[in-house]
């Protein structure tokens, strides 16, 4: 089964529709118990970083996500699920992060002919090529929304690169664990490729 993360800051609605289009089952849960009894888990997100992790933390979320990624169980953030991931995030100050993956999320600072947030459809550009990404082109497009960008210590965990004005991290990928800045939701074909990968791992 497929668990969806419920912590009240995702368009989870639009996720498990996703999977449903893709002919696959998708659970929407806010346990512990649920996260422990997943087969394969998403943590989508829209809103502030600290809010988001201060209400998985409210939750008792924390603990039961870090324990299924060192479980080797599939795991797919998706935008703020990929920001919360790393260490320290800048939005309204520093927050701490999960801390699953080393490094932090800072803030878009571009010429002011570039609007911030970073929104609508993007190219990608593959450093590496998850499992998730079989059958996407270089260069295919995916939908964007978010003013701050992650930077992971470790260039390795780098796997999708796109640009606006820089190039900057659209996902990342170690073992068992991906997580995208871009919604695959939202990205029609491209992107239900991307869950239907997912859930077929």
């Amino acid at each position: 089964m497929i668990t969806i993360i419920d912590y009240q800051m995702g368009n989870l609605r639009s996720v498990q529709k996703g999977f449903e289009k893709v002919g696959s089952e998708a659970l929407i849960a806010s346990t512990p118990q649920s996260i422990e009894a997943a087969d394969k888990i998403v943590l989508p997100g829209v809103g502030a970083f600290a809010d988001a992790v201060a209400e998985l933390r409210r939750r008792g979320l924390v603990e039961p996500i870090r324990e299924a990624i060192a479980a080797g169980k599939p795991f797919l953030g998706i935008c703020l699920g990929l920001q919360m991931l790393f260490e320290t995030g800048y939005e309204d100050g520093q927050h701490e992060g999960l801390g699953i993956l080393p490094g932090e999320v800072r803030r878009f600072e571009l010429p002011k002919e570039y609007k911030v947030p970073h929104m609508g459809w993007n190219q990608v550009h593959f450093r590496q090529r998850p499992p998730v990404f079989e059958g996407i082109d270089e260069k295919a497009y995916f939908y964007f929304v978010h003013s701050y960008y992650v930077v992971p210590v470790d260039p390795a965990l780098v796997a999708i690169e796109a640009d606006y004005h820089q190039p900057f991290c659209a996902a990342v990928w170690k073992d068992n664990l991906y997580a995208t800045q871009f919604h695959p939701e939202k990205s029609q074909a491209n992107g239900l490729r991307v869950l239907q990968n997912f859930a077929a791992l």
